[in-house]
């Protein structure tokens, strides 16, 4: 089973849907899974010192301050649902998340679903700076990648330069969402859906391997 996740790791649902994905393939182990990890930047514009949180959040919704503070409640009633923290009131700003798609794509394919909640868990749990080279540097050396040569790939141009092109690409391809989920090429889940969606779209996927085994 080849599942491709489109995620951005500032993105609440994404975390969301992360958790109901891999509840869902803790109770189906059907196939061996093999995921592959794509980032969809959500703002390719905020700057490498961030934005003040909850103003930009504003303008970006459109909405007032006691509705901007009602999505919040909700959003963190469904990740406790969810059995993820979501902690609004700890993130002080809003950050370039290029540095964190960077540190995914260089971890070992052992420790990637590690590192990806490790970010998430720095970003909605700790309200760190996940823009920040040393925040990004000390998560990557906690699953024992150097330390050195991780900062030096962290400012190759190159690697920033495919984290760029890969969100780009998945918009050219039709996904203007996240989190956005594709399983053995075919069967798309576009949104952060209950265990329950994600096993019916496993079991889907899996038959598209049939006629291949025949």
């Amino acid at each position: 089973m080849l599942i491709d996740i489109f995620h951005d790791t500032v993105c609440p649902w994404c975390r969301i849907g992360k958790k109901h994905l891999f509840d869902a393939l803790a109770q189906w182990q059907e196939q061996e899974v093999h995921i592959r990890w794509h980032p969809f930047l959500l703002d390719n514009t905020v700057p490498a010192d961030g934005y003040e949180f909850r103003s930009f959040m504003q303008k970006r919704k459109g909405i007032k301050t006691e509705e901007l503070q009602q999505m919040f409640n909700y959003v963190q009633q469904a990740g406790e649902a969810a059995g993820v923290k979501l902690n609004f009131d700890k993130i002080r700003l809003a950050v370039d998340t290029k540095l964190s798609h960077q540190l995914i794509a260089l971890a070992p394919a052992n420790v990637k679903h590690d590192v990806v909640e490790s970010i998430y868990r720095a970003y909605f749990e700790e309200g760190l700076n996940i823009g920040d080279i040393k925040i990004i540097v000390a998560i990557g050396t906690a699953y024992q990648m150097d330390g050195t040569e991780l900062r030096l790939q962290l400012n190759d141009c190159d690697v920033v330069d495919v984290v760029i092109a890969e969100s780009a690409f998945a918009r050219l391809n039709g996904i203007s969402s996240v989190p956005f989920f594709i399983m053995n090429n075919q069967v798309k889940v576009n949104g952060s859906y209950s265990v329950e969606v994600f096993l019916e779209s496993l079991n889907s996927a899996a038959l598209l391997d049939i006629p291949a085994k025949i």
